[in-house]
């Protein structure tokens, strides 16, 4: 277990805290706790999805990033325009490595950007009538594009753009969905309102398109894998699994996703969901509307990945929970050499995350499973059912922090000395530059996949190549002078 005791761990919150003045110190402390995994619920220990505190340095992103960059970007048939000026729709393009089949520009169309590019004078008159032309130059342009979202930058939300109004009579223009988000970065307090918004305008624009459609030809097998983003590969390493005990996938997204998957969703006999915060609210609109169960597993590392088998394996007959077994017996001598090979060089190594989405808890298991101990972790837009489920998961007084501000995370591990932190590229440089092994845990640090027992392979191998890289031998922060065994000038 953790090395620090329960009053250390306390004594270090507070120790941190105190830079701050009295109100920010009040309202932080409600965001760093010690981890208590016999507590009943979150809300006892931590507070979370509150306003950041002005005047810190949060990493959190916006409700825009939620909406285009996580749930709706990934659909690679669509055509997705991000509605303002240019610098959004850039800094969301291709950003998180959503891998996708196809050919960019002609059916597919993730890695394009499609701004409005607002100017000053859309500002002044306003961006409707430049919509609709772009999506009549879109239509012309890109025939085989499936459907349009509209995603909202703030100026169109501040100068009350009707987008709705341009979605409704360009989707009769066209005879497919023209779908508007309202997903303006000001909105809320995080990208979480923006998976929210996103989920919502699935549920209203595009399920109901085959309602009492029967032309689909079911059978007792049908899943739908929700909230798996494909980033490097992830869902394709899920789906082989899935498949290999039986199951058929009849939907998959939203990476590697296409709008017709999203409209087939309804039609699974279960709702598979890997990410938790930002596919939730789907899940229980198609339990409650649909009649559809759904359940969360966890496909990083070999015990979670059999546990989650074996658990939907469960919602079948004994053909699937055959396969299940078999699955798990079929890769169980690859992952044992897996472990063979780089426990030894990572047992007892200890790290601290600070992710979005699910990671923070859900590869606990996959650390857990080459030695290694997780000290830390923390969610940047997590609600409390986030740390319901993590403080489970997360060993006895080990630190738990929520929206943690760029100070308090560099404090953290330089006290506890982490010997990997897995976070942002905002954080990565930071902490590469004080000589501490660092990991990209938002689109593993292009690599991947890291799902499924395939990615387990790559994840214990990136993980050995980033603790026991020789360079960190070689490192010295600029600021405490040359570093060691330095050529001289």
């Amino acid at each position: 277990m953790c090395a620090m005791k329960r009053e250390e761990a306390e004594a270090l919150i507070q120790e941190v805290l105190e830079v701050y003045p009295e109100k920010a110190r009040k309202d932080r402390a409600k965001h760093l706790a010690v981890n208590d995994p016999s507590a009943e619920s979150a809300k006892k220990c931590i507070v979370s999805n509150r306003k950041s505190q002005p005047g810190v340095m949060t990493i959190r992103g916006c409700a825009y990033a939620g909406s285009k960059g996580v749930v709706w970007g990934p659909v690679k048939d669509v055509v997705h325009i991000s509605h303002g000026p240019v610098g959004c729709g850039q800094y969301s393009r291709a950003g998180r490595r959503n891998y996708y089949t196809g050919h960019t520009g002609v059916n597919t169309f993730g890695t394009m950007n499609f701004t409005s590019d607002f100017q000053e004078k859309d500002i002044v008159f306003g961006g409707d009538k430049k919509l609709e032309k772009l999506i009549d130059e879109i239509e012309t342009l890109f025939p085989l594009n499936k459907g349009i979202t509209i995603q909202s930058e703030c100026p169109v939300g501040l100068i009350g753009d009707d987008i709705e109004s341009v979605s409704k009579k360009k989707g009769k223009e066209l005879d497919k969905p023209v779908v508007p988000l309202r997903c303006e970065g000001f909105r809320g307090v995080s990208q979480s309102l923006g998976h929210h918004i996103a989920n919502d305008a699935i549920r209203d624009w595009v399920l109901p398109r085959r309602d009492g459609d029967d032309r689909f030809e079911s059978t007792p097998y049908d899943v739908a894998l929700t909230g798996d983003y494909n980033i490097g590969g992830d869902a394709w390493a899920s789906r082989i699994l899935l498949e290999e005990m039986g199951l058929r996938v009849v939907a998959q997204w939203s990476g590697d996703g296409t709008l017709s998957e999203l409209e087939l969703a309804p039609k699974a006999r279960v709702n598979l969901l890997h990410c938790y915060r930002s596919m939730n609210y789907l899940a229980r609109h198609m339990e409650e509307k649909y009649g559809i169960p759904w359940m969360e597993y966890n496909f990083f590392g070999p015990t979670k990945i059999a546990e989650s088998l074996r658990k939907i394996a469960a919602l079948f007959d004994d053909r699937i929970q055959e396969g299940a077994e078999r699955v798990i017996a079929r890769y169980q001598a690859e992952m044992d050499a897996v472990i063979e090979k780089y426990r030894p060089r990572l047992e007892g190594r200890r790290v601290m995350l600070y992710v979005g989405g699910l990671r923070p808890r859900h590869v606990i298991g996959a650390y857990e499973d080459l030695g290694m101990e997780v000290v830390g972790a923390g969610y940047e837009f997590a609600h409390n059912d986030d740390y319901d489920r993590t403080i489970k998961d997360m060993g006895d007084a080990t630190l738990l922090f929520d929206d943690i501000t760029g100070y308090e995370l560099e404090q953290f591990v330089q006290r506890v000395r982490p010997d990997l932190v897995g976070s942002g590229i905002k954080e990565k440089y930071i902490f590469q530059k004080m000589g501490i092994p660092f990991r990209q845990m938002h689109s593993w640090d292009y690599s991947g996949p890291y799902h499924g027992y395939d990615g387990f392979a790559i994840f214990a191998r990136d993980m050995d190549m980033t603790l026991n890289n020789p360079c960190w031998d070689q490192m010295k922060a600029p600021w405490k002078g040359a570093a060691t065994g330095a050529r001289a000038a």
